[in-house]
């Protein structure tokens, strides 16, 4: 750590792990003090995509680096069967954040050979995501992402809220009959579903 922080150019060391999770012990003492180091921050995110998985001793583990000054973020992966529900999803996040941990990424799962069977549609994901959002808070939140193949980085591929709409070619609109029709508004979609229409401009 003391070597990374040497590097001029390097400011902020972010470190992925299940250890938190996985064998809570090994984060004593003596790993918090390694971890902490002049002249880079170190953000340490966590992998965990069940809450089962924050048990007692996980979250003591968890407390320790937080206490410590070194922000946790999350990063989990939807798995058919384990947490493709609202409910799962909505305890995993809340959590997270009991933990302390800003939920971070939701990956939708990758194409990797012999997991086809824990993957979920990418429409399924958008529906879990609109439905938490209307579950927790912005604080809960993660961003559902998409690994792009072949090395091409993160794509957000999260439900779409608002789109362009023309009342006056909508024979179904919010506006009633007599009211003035302005030539555009944006559209709207609630977690529910419901449509809302908002002007473009101030």
């Amino acid at each position: 750590m003391a070597d990374l922080a040497g590097i001029d150019h390097v400011r902020i060391v972010r470190l992925h792990t299940r250890i938190p999770v996985a064998d809570p012990a090994r984060v004593d003492d003596e790993m918090v003090a390694a971890l902490k180091v002049a002249g880079a921050a170190t953000w340490v995110a966590l992998h965990a995509n069940h809450p089962r998985e924050l048990t007692d001793n996980a979250r003591t583990a968890c407390a320790r680096l937080v206490d410590a000054g070194i922000p946790m973020v999350s990063q989990s992966v939807l798995l058919r069967g384990v947490n493709d529900d609202a409910a799962t999803l909505e305890a995993l996040m809340r959590a997270f954040v009991e933990c302390r941990i800003k939920p971070y990424y939701l990956h939708h799962g990758d194409l990797a050979p012999g997991t086809a069977h824990l993957r979920t549609t990418l429409e399924k994901g958008q529906e879990l995501m609109r439905a938490l959002r209307g579950r927790v808070s912005g604080l809960c939140q993660p961003d559902y992402v998409l690994d792009i193949p072949g090395g091409h980085g993160k794509a957000p591929v999260g439900p779409n809220y608002l789109s362009d709409v023309n009342p006056l070619s909508q024979p179904n609109s919010l506006f009633q009959e007599g009211e003035p029709h302005p030539e555009l508004r944006y559209r709207v979609v609630d977690y529910c579903g419901d449509v809302h229409l908002y002007p473009p401009n101030p």
